[in-house]
């Protein structure tokens, strides 16, 4: 399998789809919870809001979490 690295991303198109992430993780939380706040995240949850929408302070990308990259 090969990766095509020609494509080039804007970061508003990163943040738009953080943004959706994020979205889909309230929906998400909504459905399996009944109210749309005030409760704790299962843990894939939590991976994937903390994913696409870092906490301050911490390290991005999270400890372990490796991206494809090309050779130079």
């Amino acid at each position: 399998m090969s990766v095509d690295f020609t494509r080039r991303e804007t970061e508003a198109d990163d943040q738009a789809r953080s943004g959706r992430l994020v979205e889909g993780i309230e929906a998400a939380y909504e459905a399996r919870t009944g109210t749309p706040d005030g409760g704790d995240l299962t843990a894939f949850e939590e991976t994937v809001l903390f994913g696409a929408w870092p906490v301050p302070g911490l390290p991005y990308p999270p400890v372990g979490h490796g991206y494809p990259r090309r050779d130079a």
